[in-house]
């Protein structure tokens, strides 16, 4: 079993300002997670810190998009992180932030070797940034890791793509839009929207991708959780809430068959916004069920 390494990336890069002069919270997660007891809960004394650069709300004049300097620069200092950890046969298990986290974790996979990517998502994220409102990467992210979009940011390193398009498996959507779908449906990407899991089945649904993995000989996957997977009444504290929803019985049962594949080789967890739970007990819930099913997982592949 590879060495545990908690990773926290606290940027909200990729986001627009919930309303003007105030930052998106997502940053703070890192730190209220570990204040609701997950670093402890994985039981790990490797913790590595790499605060991301000062955030904007303008738009980049070449790709449109926010913060797009800092996000590569970004992007940059993470891969090298990401990449010497994978080196060290290490697993990283990282704490963003909101989605455009993804970037370095990418940048990282593509210097390793040929990997697949697990998009756990409320939204595909795979949109074209004519599309975008907020000029936010993070509605765009899976697009642009795979290849789509202007080569500031798609080739940094001149590694583009970094996750070939047919190895990304983005699941869990449910903003039910036919041109947002159809921006993933008409790629090489594998969709399961939260009603085709719901009805082909979470187990076939895991089964077919980890078949995959083996099937192309992949050097591992990535998972990328984002909270808002969740059913909106049990998980509100997100940026873009959204009816409907995993259940935690339905989100543990995903997440451990994927902890269970000696093929995954780190994950990351985004967009919880400490702003939005002024309790805590989202939060909690959160990380009892994650980390109950993480280490269980990790005990069983022993």
């Amino acid at each position: 079993m590879k060495e545990l390494c908690i990773v926290e990336f606290p940027s909200n890069l990729g986001l627009k300002e919930p309303q003007p002069q105030k930052e998106p919270g997502v940053k703070k997660l890192p730190d209220w997670l570990w204040k609701h007891n997950l670093h402890k809960a994985l039981d790990t004394e490797n913790i590595i810190r790499l605060d991301a650069p000062k955030y904007s709300n303008s738009r980049d004049t070449e790709t449109n998009i926010l913060n797009t300097n800092s996000l590569i620069a970004y992007g940059r200092e993470q891969a090298y992180l990401i990449n010497n950890l994978l080196s060290q046969n290490k697993f990283p298990f990282i704490l963003g932030g909101d989605c455009s986290i993804l970037l370095g974790s990418a940048i990282a996979l593509k210097q390793k070797g040929n990997y697949g990517l697990f998009y756990l998502d409320g939204h595909t994220d795979f949109m074209d940034v004519s599309l975008s409102e907020t000029g936010g990467v993070g509605g765009m992210i899976a697009s642009l890791v795979t290849g789509n979009g202007h080569e500031k940011l798609t080739n940094i390193f001149n590694l583009s793509p970094y996750i070939k398009e047919e190895n990304l498996w983005c699941v869990g959507n449910r903003e039910y839009d036919e041109a947002y779908e159809n921006e993933v449906r008409n790629s090489a990407a594998t969709y399961v929207s939260l009603d085709a899991l719901r009805k082909n089945g979470i187990s076939n649904c895991i089964e077919s991708f980890l078949s995959e993995v083996e099937t192309k000989n992949l050097d591992g996957f990535w998972l990328h959780i984002d909270v808002d997977v969740l059913n909106d009444a049990i998980m509100p504290c997100v940026d873009s809430r959204t009816p409907d929803g995993l259940s935690y019985k339905e989100f543990n049962e995903i997440t451990s068959y994927l902890f269970q594949s000696k093929k995954l080789s780190g994950l990351e967890i985004t967009i919880l916004d400490p702003d939005l739970d002024t309790t805590g007990q989202y939060t909690k819930d959160f990380v009892d069920n994650i980390t109950t099913t993480f280490n269980l997982s990790q005990k069983n592949q022993l």
